[in-house]
């Protein structure tokens, strides 16, 4: 199993990134992917998830109406639109996936449901 992600980096508040989360090596088809992402000094947090198989999302109350998961099944990749972004946003953002769970408000909210991770990619807001 392997995730990649991408499309990390600085922008200033009130801009926009995606995130890409390239996957190989399991069936993504019938998979849940999540984003999590860890500030320094704080725990993982659950940003959003979707199931690959039915594109059913759920978003943390954090981001909702901002950001936005989707899946690209062809290209067995999952992306994260992140828009109107605000410097509580800075943290690595990190990539998951697990084939025994579903995408549901208990899944996204604990990291220990997730059983692939990517390395993570650095998002930092400037004020």
């Amino acid at each position: 199993v392997q995730l990649v992600e991408s499309g990390g980096g600085l922008v200033q508040a009130g801009g926009s990134l995606r995130l890409s989360c390239k996957a190989s090596g399991f069936l993504f088809d019938d998979s849940t992917i999540g984003w999590f992402r860890q500030a320094p000094g704080k725990e993982r947090e659950g940003v959003s998830c979707i199931s690959a198989s039915d594109g059913n999302t759920v978003y943390a109350d954090s981001v909702k109406d901002r950001f936005t998961i989707s899946s690209d099944n062809a290209e067995n990749t999952v992306y994260l639109q992140m828009n109107s972004l605000k410097p509580e946003d800075t943290a690595v953002y990190y990539c998951a996936a697990d084939r025994l769970i579903f995408c549901s408000p208990v899944t996204v909210s604990q990291h220990k449901y997730f059983g692939s991770w990517g390395q993570g990619t650095q998002v930092t807001v400037s004020s």
